[in-house]
């Protein structure tokens, strides 16, 4: 068993979209129509059969408190690895990208959380 799937609630797909590709790097892998939403995946340029990250719309009622309650308490919706999170933060940093933690090493790893722009904070890590 792997993972194959995986999500992140956004409040908007194509401001989501927008971010995690222009921004983060990721490229779209599906985009289906449902409804007013879409099944939107994007995956790393690094793995194109790799685990996808869905950009879930926000609507359901029980999302947006928990959400809210996550970021006010600074808790990452999710983590993506990096080689080098300082090097990734001076990178993003410069394109705009808000932090709320700037890199710090915790033992065998470093780690920074940055805003997503859709409503969650995303923490990224380097091992080792």
């Amino acid at each position: 068993m792997r993972i194959h799937l995986t999500s992140v609630f956004v409040d908007d797909q194509d401001k989501a979209l927008a971010f995690y590709t222009d921004v983060l790097g990721f490229v779209k892998k599906t985009e289906v129509p449902i409804g007013a939403d879409r099944w939107l995946t994007v995956v790393s340029p690094e793995d194109l059969d790799g685990t996808e990250l869905l950009l879930e719309p926000d609507g359901h009622p029980a999302v947006r408190p928990y959400k809210t309650a996550l970021v006010e308490d600074g808790i990452p919706a999710t983590q993506f690895a990096v080689d080098d999170v300082r090097k990734e933060f001076e990178r993003l940093s410069g394109l705009g990208v808000r932090f709320t933690q700037e890199p710090l090493e915790m033992g065998p790893v470093t780690t920074a959380v940055l805003d997503d722009t859709c409503g969650n904070l995303i923490q990224i890590v380097q091992h080792g």
